[in-house]
């Protein structure tokens, strides 16, 4: 491919699809996750410390609209996943998004969609570290330990899970989501018989009353609600890691639309349910940032050791979200390395067929949160915490678009849909897009956090364009390489 056919427009035109080679970052990769890996991957996908520690401070920022922020975004969530999902039946590939990028929207376009990722991922696995050595000092016994100390530990245990084999990270996932499904589905039954039976909760009766007598579904207005979308959208980040996951199983087409589907009633029951429960159960004004909501109705209802049980559970999400950001971003550089958009040795694999260069490369940006929380033990949740959230909400554009243009490759008889589709294209897409758009606008509204992240995005698109111009020559000659191999 020459330079000049490299320089083309963001969305490459069907005779550049045709000159696309399969995604050579595919080979080498075993087949080791299992459906029941793959559906406990889509669960912990979608619960996390969002839920578990995040829901306290909206609660009492948004108030009972909470669940409403919950339900709206987690519909595009939906959205997203089923369109890679498609994507996925279509050619399953362990680069994921940055694989369809390349195809449908060229090199540029994996470019950018494999190092937004790494930027989501990598500043998400500090904000992992940072909350594991938070969620630790709870504990007397680790009160002593300094708080980076905590978050080397984390990091090199989870690193060494990933670099060993894919089958023991599918295992360490599967288990991290039974304890965190398990921690949900008791606190429910909970608060469902606090319900039923009037139980008094911190002096109060639980039911609407709670609601109606404290302000209403809207206690501080539309704009908190509004301005907390940030973060709902960030609590449902991950839940693309189906989409990576389905290039190491033997039976994708059979796996990921199951997974994908049951992404929609998890969304329901987990978030939207538990937030609902939340508001009947105790005034927004009760909870707070600073403990998770949970452990906040426990204590009040007097259950021995709740603070304990809750933060052990917290302190698995975060592990479990640091684990999946390895392994998706050692599969997704792999795959751009493979085409030259990545460094070289982030194509190398082990003995166990992972790709180690990416994994490390990943949690050497960890070591910096861990020299982050030696300087700023206090700040460094916060910080590395929005950077992610614009990582996250490119990762999603960047799929819809890419769903868009595989779409219109369809209706131009160049490929064929599988059946299990995205509903209502293109018409889905575009308001996806535009959600997720606005959402990022909307963070102008919040001076002291969103408002700062935003300034971040010029700075962003410099390091881009500099990064482009670093390595499109190699991408050139390597693409070259490989049609040159294939028309031989």
């Amino acid at each position: 491919m020459s330079k000049d056919a490299v320089d083309t427009a963001a969305v490459a035109s069907p005779a550049d699809v045709a000159r696309t080679p399969a995604d050579a970052g595919d080979a080498g990769y075993s087949k080791d996750l299992k459906a029941r890996h793959v559906n406990m991957i889509a669960i912990g996908g979608a619960i996390g410390t969002g839920l578990f520690l995040g829901a306290g401070g909206r609660l009492n920022s948004a108030g009972p609209a909470l669940a409403l922020a919950y339900l709206v975004c987690g519909i595009f969530a939906f959205f997203v996943v089923r369109a890679l999902g498609e994507l996925v039946l279509y050619r399953p590939s362990s680069g994921s998004f940055v694989s369809y990028a390349r195809e449908f929207l060229g090199e540029k376009g994996a470019f950018v969609a494999g190092w937004m990722y790494f930027l989501n991922w990598s500043t998400t696995g500090i904000a992992d570290i940072t909350a594991v050595a938070l969620y630790t000092h709870y504990w007397s016994f680790f009160t002593d330990i300094p708080q980076w100390v905590l978050a080397l530990i984390a990091l090199s245990v989870v690193l060494v899970v990933n670099l060993i084999s894919v089958k023991i990270f599918g295992e360490l996932e599967f288990w991290f989501a039974i304890i965190k499904v398990a921690a949900l589905v008791a606190f429910m039954f909970i608060g469902i018989f606090l319900l039923v039976t009037q139980h008094e909760v911190g002096g109060q009766t639980p039911g609407l009353s709670v609601i109606t007598d404290n302000g209403g579904f809207l206690p501080h207005g539309l704009m908190p609600v509004v301005i907390v979308m940030q973060g709902v959208v960030f609590a449902y980040a991950s839940l693309e890691l189906v989409g990576v996951a389905a290039g190491e199983t033997a039976e994708p087409h059979k796996v990921v639309p199951r997974a994908v589907n049951s992404i929609m009633w998890r969304v329901g029951l987990f978030y939207v349910g538990s937030v609902v429960l939340l508001a009947l159960l105790l005034p927004g004004s009760v909870y707070s940032a600073g403990e998770s909501p949970f452990v906040t109705v426990l204590s009040k209802i007097g259950v021995p050791a709740a603070g304990d049980v809750m933060n052990l559970v917290v302190l698995t999400a975060a592990m479990s979200s640091l684990n999946s950001g390895l392994y998706s971003t050692g599969r997704i550089l792999r795959s751009m390395a493979m085409a030259g958009s990545a460094p070289g040795f982030t194509a190398k694999m082990n003995r166990s067929q992972v790709p180690y260069g990416g994994i490390m490369l990943t949690a050497a940006v960890c070591v910096l949160g861990v020299g982050l929380n030696f300087l700023l033990p206090g700040q460094a949740f916060e910080i590395v915490l929005n950077v992610a959230s614009l990582g996250i909400i490119s990762t999603w554009v960047i799929i819809m678009i890419c769903h868009l243009a595989f779409v219109r490759r369809a209706k131009q008889g160049l490929l064929t849909r599988p059946k299990f589709r995205l509903p209502g294209s293109p018409v889905t897409e575009i308001v996806t897009i535009a959600f997720l758009l606005a959402v990022l606008g909307l963070m102008w509204n919040d001076p002291e956090i969103g408002r700062k992240t935003l300034y971040l995005i010029p700075l962003i698109a410099v390091a881009l364009v500099a990064g482009w111009y670093g390595v499109r020559r190699r991408i050139s000659r390597t693409v070259d390489q490989e049609m040159g191999e294939l028309s031989k």
